[in-house]
């Protein structure tokens, strides 16, 4: 029985030392891999080089942005009757904001609404500026 034991521990051994002999080839994978980052720095130069040309053309508006959309009755009160795109009906709200002081002093992400603004924010007191958008497009058409 001391035989088979004997010979049960010594593939257990062998195997450990097979193990460091596995490991030092990874180590040299990775002294290797620096080598190969070294031509990496060279490709943004010739991305910038290539990005030259394109700032020449002059990059062109969605056309969707630009239709001009009629306000809602309510919207109109905010910002005029005059169809106008959904971008410049954004500023305009943001310019009557800032104008009458409605964003809140403490969390200036929200919104607080008055008299007008109320209509168009879905009778909502408070909105958040994130949502502002959401509720703006239910009232251009």
């Amino acid at each position: 029985m001391a035989t088979k034991k004997a010979k049960k521990a010594a593939p257990k051994k062998a195997a450990k030392k097979a193990a460091p002999k596995k490991a030092a080839p990874k180590k040299a994978a990775k002294k290797a891999a620096p080598k190969k980052a070294a031509p990496k720095k060279a490709a943004p130069k010739k991305a910038a080089k290539k990005a030259a040309p394109k700032k020449k053309s002059a990059r062109k508006p969605n056309a969707a942005f630009m239709k001009a959309l009629n306000p809602s009755a309510d919207l109109a009160a905010v910002i005029g009757n005059k169809p106008v795109p959904r971008t410049e009906a954004v500023k305009k709200l943001w310019v009557y904001i800032k104008a009458n002081k409605l964003q809140d002093s403490k969390n200036k992400r929200m919104i607080n609404a008055d008299a007008k603004l109320k209509p168009v924010f879905g009778g909502k007191a408070q909105v958040s500026m994130f949502d502002m958008a959401k509720f703006l497009s239910k009232h251009l058409s």
